[in-house]
């Protein structure tokens, strides 16, 4: 590893000239028209995440070198490869926001000079199942850690995932879009809860006339229609008038028996 170091530093000193302007503002990085929970940083990873790329450039060479001799033309292309690496690092950007995670990147093409490639992903916080942080045995040499975002349903192989290499404070991250996660499904709970009572004070009035005044409800349901009630005053009447008759028949009955004495 005390070669490779060298050749990092002797490298890394020819990088300073091509680096003289650092300005790197990605497209569309504050024209989001959503609120910034948390925005991860890069900056001070970018001399492990340089060193880390170099050294995994450099060992893959070396094993060419021994191969087929194509490892040479790999060391050559060294300095542009380290270039590339500087250029990504700086123009990264990730950040939550209320509903998904953004992850922006402008980067050089393999020979700077015939432009860069864009890309801007993002991820709905709604289908994330968890965020894993790795880091691997050479990874660990140098202090770099990999983010890995999986997301819910269908299971799907780790190469699938969104991978980000190089996050400053990768814990602080996880626990941003967690936290985050958590609200969401903490408000969506809470509207079910109160659309569930919207619906039930929807149906307590009509039932509430029967609850209040059962025997309102009752003498309504019972009380007979217009016609069974003449009926029964007919019958009364002729009940009273067939009393009349007998009390006529037994008076009559009785004065023809005095009569009759």
């Amino acid at each position: 590893m005390g070669s490779t170091d060298t050749v990092i530093v002797e490298i890394d000193n020819l990088q300073r000239s091509l680096l003289s302007d650092p300005t790197s503002n990605p497209a569309g990085a504050g024209d989001d028209e959503e609120e910034v929970i948390y925005a991860a940083s890069f900056a001070g990873m970018e001399e492990n995440f340089v060193k880390y790329h170099t050294a995994q450039w450099v060992l893959y060479s070396l094993l060419l070198v021994l191969a087929w001799g194509i490892g040479l033309l790999m060391l050559l292309y060294l300095p542009v490869r380290r270039y590339v690496l500087r250029k990504e690092i700086r123009s990264r950007r990730l950040f939550v926001t209320n509903n998904s995670i953004v992850y922006q990147v402008v980067r050089p093409v393999p020979f700077p000079c015939f432009g860069v490639l864009k890309k801007e992903k993002h991820v709905l916080l709604p289908s994330v199942a968890d965020v894993v942080i790795e880091q691997g045995y050479l990874q660990s040499l140098f202090g770099v850690y990999s983010v890995r975002i999986e997301n819910v349903g269908v299971r799907r192989p780790p190469s699938d995932d969104v991978q980000i290499q190089g996050v400053a404070d990768p814990a602080a991250f996880r626990k941003a879009v967690l936290t985050r996660l958590a609200n969401i499904r903490t408000e969506a709970f809470a509207r079910q809860i109160s659309s569930a009572e919207d619906i039930s004070n929807l149906r307590t009035p009509h039932q509430q006339g029967s609850w209040l005044s059962p025997s309102k409800s009752s003498r309504q349901e019972y009380m007979p229609p217009t016609g069974e009630l003449i009926f029964l005053q007919k019958l009364e009447e002729v009940g009273n008038s067939v009393k009349r008759v007998q009390t006529l028949i037994e008076e009559r009955y009785s004065q023809t028996s005095e009569s009759a004495v």
